[in-house]
């Protein structure tokens, strides 16, 4: 998966919105275990990157409902896409993928409108994640975790302190600076050191930020968009650029490295499940959003994939020693990484190949 909102400052403001709906989902609850009931017997096909759900969670929901889950994966969101596309829409029930991908699913009519009084518990969704570009009424999907990049060093091999992306250049890292390989990512965190938009259609501004991102080729170590968080814990890096998952692998596995969330800001990026158009089942896929919705089974389902929880209330459900990792801060501003036009797009690749050139990277 490629693990990656309008301003979330301006979205903190109304997460007292959530106040006083408890009642609402008992309320709706007799529906959704009529509903349950009449899966018995039935399957689901879950469509999604590999190891997306705890294994306690798919035979909770069939435990519960009766509805087999046929589980199977894509690599790639583009992927993805091809194969609903040569369906028309159907054969799968539910799909996860990532918010970029799920817009041009819905502009090519992929995607059926949910029917939210079948999902009561999709009113524990955090609001601040709600009405981003891809879905802007809230018509498609339901947000299933969050990707948020970061940085993350070793104190023990770096003699300064890192506060941002612009202390990435410092010489005193030279060959020692692991990178994912996602190109909107890493450009993206060049022009947010120079204090621009990551989605940014100005050509011009794309081409100064390649420019940088040559600069910064000599500190460049890897390029690697799976396990790079590995080389941060084997010492073939000092510094890493991760996805959020990455982050939480890390720090799992050496609590002593130091975790940034730069002073420049963040870049977003949403996983979110969404019904095929033409969906063989979408009853069944309506309750397993509603089964994963509930809090004490959607912190089990953000423990397990690493990913900043988009569900307010399972945030209580989180393990005090996960917290930091898995609760998005109210204070935290940035971006999401949206679809943008050819021309800065075709911008971003020949910067990437470029700047891949001159690391002697071959991801």
């Amino acid at each position: 998966m490629k693990r990656w909102i309008g301003s979330i400052l301006s979205g903190v403001v109304v997460l007292s919105l959530l106040g006083g709906c408890g009642n609402q989902a008992q309320q709706s609850n007799g529906t959704a275990q009529e509903q349950d009931a009449l899966l018995d017997g039935q399957e689901l096909i879950l469509y999604t990157w590999e190891g997306m759900f705890p294994d306690e969670v798919i035979s909770g929901f069939e435990a519960e409902t009766g509805c087999e889950v046929i589980y199977q994966n894509f690599t790639y969101d583009e992927e993805m896409l091809e194969k609903l596309t040569q369906t028309e829409g159907g054969e799968y029930d539910l799909i996860f993928a990532d918010d970029y991908i799920i817009e041009q699913a819905i502009e090519a009519g992929l995607v059926q409108t949910l029917n939210q009084s079948k999902i009561p518990n999709i009113e524990y969704e955090n609001p601040i994640f709600k009405g981003q570009f891809f879905d802007k009424n809230n018509e498609y999907t339901v947000n299933y975790g969050a990707g948020i990049p970061l940085l993350v060093y070793d104190p023990n091999t770096v003699d300064f302190e890192i506060t941002g992306y612009q202390d990435l250049w410092n010489e005193q890292l030279k060959d020692s600076v692991a990178l994912i390989a996602n190109n909107r990512v890493v450009t993206g965190m060049v022009l947010l050191s120079m204090g621009e938009s990551m989605n940014t259609e100005d050509v011009t501004k794309i081409e100064e930020a390649g420019k940088k991102l040559q600069l910064l080729a000599p500190n460049v170590r890897l390029i690697k968009d799976d396990n790079t968080q590995t080389a941060l814990l084997t010492g073939e890096a000092s510094v890493a650029y991760l996805y959020t998952s990455q982050v939480y692998e890390a720090l799992n596995n050496n609590p002593d490295l130091e975790v940034v969330v730069p002073e420049e800001g963040v870049g977003f990026g949403l996983m979110s499940g969404f019904i095929p158009s033409q969906a063989p089942n979408s009853e069944a896929a309506h309750a397993f959003l509603n089964y994963i919705m509930e809090p004490e089974t959607f912190a089990k389902c953000t423990e397990f994939t690493g990913y900043y929880c988009t569900n307010k209330e399972a945030e209580a459900f989180i393990s005090e020693e996960n917290k930091d990792l898995l609760v998005v801060p109210d204070d935290l501003k940035g971006e999401m990484i949206e679809n943008i036009g050819t021309e800065a797009n075709d911008a971003h690749q020949k910067v990437w190949t470029e700047f891949k050139a001159a690391t002697g990277t071959t991801e």
